[in-house]
């Protein structure tokens, strides 16, 4: 741990971790359950939740409405149009019933489909012409800020790369500190980590910001003793603990990286609307180099923030909160989305997993609008650098959005956000409706009165699948239509760059979406069953998966698609036109995993331009800083060095506060621990849970630092006796 000292700090240590706190509550209402909701609404009976005081809807209220309307309207004509011309087709069995299942399933994801296409196609729209309804980040001037307006910027984390995580949030502060307005702006990482390991280089990372920002007495440090409900319980327990403290609360990822300029527009706005309770930015995706990431980025600036826009078109002031990279308003916060566990057994019980769709439409219950803040510039995120690590991500996003399903029938919620909690669950639920689809359809051709002849799909079944493959990728050509129109092509690296790019990342979009929609049909039944499922993602600093990894992962699943492909072949060869489109993707899920998540081949892509996005055309100051700071960050210190290292000590028992943790059982607990220390003469046979205790225990570190260092004094002293006893013998 030298290397703090090397590089100029100062062995002052940083002191206390937190502020004095001023406590508040939060308590969880418990949820009806969907069946006695809906019980409650077919009877008409009232409901308990308090109504929001009634106010005179605004303009953008009464345009939303009629936005909707018009999206059902066209979403119910697409879907019926698209059915009509299937069952026309479609080939008779004898009971009729896979014909009547095809066609429903058809209907259905034709429907999705329609609602996604809609959405992209006003986006584009909004992004060319302008929504005059919509909430903008041009609204707003450079009015000085009441100092009434305080604002906590709460990052939780768990177990994360260290150095990346303080490396953004330095840049931040940093950024944040040119505005001139770093006052009104307070800083809490919140963690959750279990490995003491990571907690002391946490610890260690914390002091050094601490010092080398300049802001000592506002970036604080708490960890979690009793890490309850996940992100949600953290995040809950800083509004118990010191949410009376602020009127805003900005809630960051660990990887989340934001411009002081975004941050104080953030408050403005929340200023300007005193009826805005959540204001979500649109965080731009960056920083990796592996091709899926670069893929995944590109695709986001490209098409996603078409779907951005839309959604913000449709929603308006009743919209998502994505749970980072926002501002929250907390009073409201606290007193009503607190958010209680769901009752029952298995997958779909518990703590929830998606929270962040939950506390929006709490919100919007309470009174209160929610927003998505589409052209506000300076928010940023990453992605995850490989398939597999996207596919962990979605696994845990699967069962969150299952879960929320549950609260549809909730009283008191908003209509939109009903519809959100069923789309979030729709959007996983989709992928095993697709499989049925596609299985079925094969099943009709093969075993149906009028089986495919020649090799050859009738024409309207062609058409019906090129309308669908045309819906999900023209949202690409507009999304490059609209940079070109706008004159941003250049940071694209120009026009022919652009759509190479676009038309690299649609094949590799096409051949990982049957990867997707199988792992998520998994993930589906693994969440309604039940089951356990095994599906350990590699650690975020290892970003190449490795072919022996991507072979236990995708390998049965190709092993079973080469058979029953094998099986196609051999009694319906015809029927391959039907399938291939999903099995030869997932024939080579083995090497397409792999070759995605190499930085290497990602960086030769970045050096002829492909996939370029305007971040790395011309990186904002905030993004450079964060990134130069990851590059050369220290190798992080051991959990021993707590004990051996003068400043980290320091900063460690000065982080506790004046906490006395020598009295009643615990205390004795740890002096015979100290006993069994002096026993082994080596800190090291400590457990993790000792361990971490350690590093929240003033009085029991000392005296472990202080056994140490008798230990060492007396082994010396060995020594030395040792050798005037060999001297003298000589």
């Amino acid at each position: 741990m030298d290397q703090h000292h090397s590089a100029g700090l100062s062995t002052s240590a940083p002191g206390r971790s937190t502020p004095a706190m001023l406590r508040g509550s939060m308590v969880a209402r418990p949820w009806r359950g969907f069946w006695r909701s809906l019980a409650d609404r077919l009877t008409g009976r009232p409901s308990d939740i308090p109504a929001p005081p009634a106010r005179e809807p605004q303009a953008w209220e009464h345009a939303a409405k009629l936005r909707r309307r018009v999206l059902m309207l066209l979403v119910l004509l697409s879907a019926a149009g698209a059915t009509t011309l299937l069952s026309n087709m479609l080939p008779s069995d004898q009971t009729g019933l896979a014909r009547a299942v095809q066609i429903g399933l058809y209907g259905l994801l034709f429907a999705w489909v329609s609602a996604g296409f809609y959405t992209a196609m006003m986006g584009a729209w909004v992004l060319w012409r302008g929504d005059k309804h919509a909430m903008s980040a041009a609204s707003v001037g450079h009015a000085p800020i009441h100092r009434d307006a305080r604002t906590a910027i709460v990052m939780p984390i768990c177990n994360e790369n260290v150095a990346s995580v303080f490396a953004g949030l330095r840049a931040t502060c940093e950024s944040l500190a040119a505005t001139g307005a770093s006052s009104l702006f307070d800083v809490y990482v919140l963690s959750d980590t279990s490995d003491p390991e990571i907690r002391a280089a946490e610890l260690a990372a914390w002091g050094q910001l601490r010092h080398e920002c300049g802001s000592a007495g506002r970036i604080y440090y708490r960890w979690r003793q009793r890490r309850t409900k996940r992100k949600s319980g953290n995040v809950a327990d800083f509004c118990r603990r010191f949410g009376r403290l602020y009127r805003y609360m900005v809630v960051l990822d660990a990887d989340s990286v934001m411009s002081g300029d975004c941050l104080v527009k953030l408050v403005r706005l929340m200023e300007a609307h005193p009826t805005a309770g959540i204001m979500q930015t649109a965080p731009q995706a960056c920083g990796l180099d592996t091709v899926h990431a670069r893929s995944q980025q590109f695709s986001g600036r490209v098409a996603g923030r078409l779907f951005t826009a839309g959604m913000s078109y449709w929603q308006l002031g009743e919209s998502h909160y994505w749970g980072h990279n926002a501002i929250i308003r907390v009073e409201p916060f606290m007193k009503h989305c607190s958010l209680a566990p769901l009752k029952g057994h298995g997958g779909l019980s518990g703590t929830l997993l998606s929270h962040d769709f939950v506390e929006a439409a709490l919100m919007r219950r309470a009174g209160y609008h929610v927003w998505l803040v589409h052209d506000l510039h300076g928010s940023y995120e990453q992605q995850p650098p490989n398939l597999i690590e996207e596919l962990q991500r979605d696994r845990r996003w699967c069962q969150g959005n299952l879960q929320n399903a549950r609260l549809i029938a909730e009283p008191g919620l908003h209509g939109v956000h009903r519809a959100m909690l069923g789309t979030g669950a729709m959007a996983y639920l989709s992928a095993p409706l697709w499989l049925a689809s596609v299985l079925v359809g094969a099943g009709l051709w093969l075993f149906g009165e009028r089986p495919l002849m020649g090799g050859a799909l009738p024409m309207e079944i062609a058409g019906l699948w090129l309308v669908t493959v045309l819906m999900l990728m023209l949202p690409r050509v507009m999304g490059v239509a609209v940079i070109v129109m706008s004159n941003q092509q250049r940071r694209y690296g120009g026009t022919k760059a652009l759509i190479r790019g676009a038309a690299l990342e649609a094949g590799l979009s096409a051949l990982q979406a049957p990867v997707r929609m199988l792992a998520h049909t998994v993930f589906v039944i693994v969440a309604l069953t039940g089951l356990k499922l095994d599906w350990k993602s590699p650690p975020r600093e290892a970003n190449d998966i490795g072919w022996r990894d991507a072979l236990h992962r995708f390998g049965p699943t190709t092993g079973v698609v080469a058979a029953g492909a094998a099986a196609v072949l051999a009694l319906q060869p015809e029927i391959t036109l039907w399938l291939a489109p999903m099995a030869l993707p997932l024939l080579v899920a083995v090497p397409l995993a792999v070759l995605t998540s190499r930085s290497g081949l990602g960086q030769r892509l970045l050096a002829n331009r492909l996939l370029l996005i305007p971040e790395e055309h011309s990186a904002p100051h905030v993004l450079r800083r964060a990134w130069a700071y990851a590059k050369r960050a220290q190798p992080a210190p051991q959990w021993r060095d707590a004990l051996t290292d003068p400043w980290l000590f320091d900063v460690v028992r000065g982080a506790m506060g004046p906490r006395n943790t020598s009295w009643g059982t615990r205390g004795k607990a740890r002096k015979l621990m100290f006993s069994s220390l002096l026993a082994n003469q080596d800190a090291e046979q400590l457990s993790a849970e000792h361990r971490m205790r350690l590093l929240s225990e003033p009085q029991s570190i000392v005296r472990v630092r202080d056994q140490l260092a008798a230990n060492a004094n007396q082994m010396r002293a060995s020594w030395r006796d040792g050798e005037e006893i060999e001297a003298l013998r000589a």
